[in-house]
């Protein structure tokens, strides 16, 4: 067992294509999506202890994160313990940065860093294999954040599948004080798809990804991306939330090439040509007395720091 902390950092993420098809018996809905790992990260710091002890800080509101069992984080340390047989606690620091029900996974981040973080302070070497059944095992989105990059995802999103991205994407991300529910969203979905005519075709049932999605991801070419970004989750979620509109709009007002709600919502993310005109939309909208980011796709998935 490591006698020092490890500190491990896992990113956020944001959906660049989230198709949601009808929701099963067991209350899940079959995906089809595509990830993007963005610089926007969680840290978690594990240190040796007798008993599981959870604390949460961070330049984000972390006043509504658990710090018991309903904390992914706790969930996957606990599971780890018990699939290696280790008889030792931990004390999880966590750090964090993405915002917490913002439909960037950073729960799932949590979780897949505090994997890593405990595979690493107790030397049980599960190796990746063994990782990623875990990770599925706590949430859908917890094994993209432990790989990172660009994936399509399928089944509930945790069939992963490598997706080729060239080059750099640059995405402006639009903040929200209040987060969204994520299952209250679907629930607001699957009503919506109830009553006759409220979404019609538009968007899609299919769980296929575009083609166009993949080229464009394939190319580097955010300008071929943006008009192929699409969320059948964001019906739902500006539902909830009408005033998400108007940054969509602001934001492709502003220079950005299109925009999107990120997963479950409510955060806003508007893909930019590059990095100066990232910058720019980022000021323009921080004029407008909204919180904006600058963050760039993909990056590396949870992995041990210094």
């Amino acid at each position: 067992m490591a006698s020092r902390p490890v500190h491990v950092r896992a990113p956020g993420k944001i959906n660049v294509y989230l198709g949601v098809g009808p929701r099963h018996d067991d209350g899940y809905h079959s995906l089809a999506t595509v990830f993007q790992a963005v610089s926007l990260y969680e840290d978690v710091y594990a240190s040796p202890s007798d008993a599981f002890t959870l604390e949460v800080d961070g330049d984000v509101d972390v006043s509504g994160v658990p710090l018991d069992d309903r904390n992914l984080a706790m969930r996957a340390a606990k599971l780890l313990a018990q699939t290696a047989g280790v008889d030792a606690g931990v004390h999880l620091r966590i750090r964090k940065g993405v915002p917490v029900a913002g439909g960037m996974g950073g729960g799932s981040a949590d979780a897949a860093a505090a994997l890593v973080a405990c595979d690493a302070l107790w030397g049980t070497e599960l190796g990746a294999h063994r990782l990623h059944e875990l990770a599925a095992r706590l949430g859908a989105d917890v094994p993209f954040a432990l790989h990172g990059g660009t994936a399509v995802g399928s089944g509930r999103g945790d069939e992963l599948t490598p997706a080729l991205a060239r080059g750099r994407f640059d995405w402006v991300l639009v903040l929200s004080e209040q987060g969204l529910s994520t299952p209250a969203v679907y629930g607001q979905l699957d009503l919506l798809r109830a009553q006759d005519g409220a979404v019609a075709d538009d968007p899609p049932m299919s769980l296929d990804v575009p083609l166009a999605v993949l080229q464009a991801l394939r190319a580097g070419d955010a300008r071929d991306l943006a008009p192929a970004l699409l969320n059948d989750l964001e019906v739902a979620a500006l539902v909830d939330r009408p005033d998400l509109t108007s940054a969509l709009v602001d934001g492709i007002r502003f220079g950005a090439l299109g925009g999107i709600v990120s997963g479950s919502g409510p955060t806003i993310a508007l893909l930019c040509d590059d990095p100066d005109q990232a910058r720019l939309v980022q000021d323009l909208l921080r004029d407008t007395g909204r919180t904006a980011l600058h963050v760039h796709g993909p990056v590396p998935g949870a992995r041990v720091m210094g």
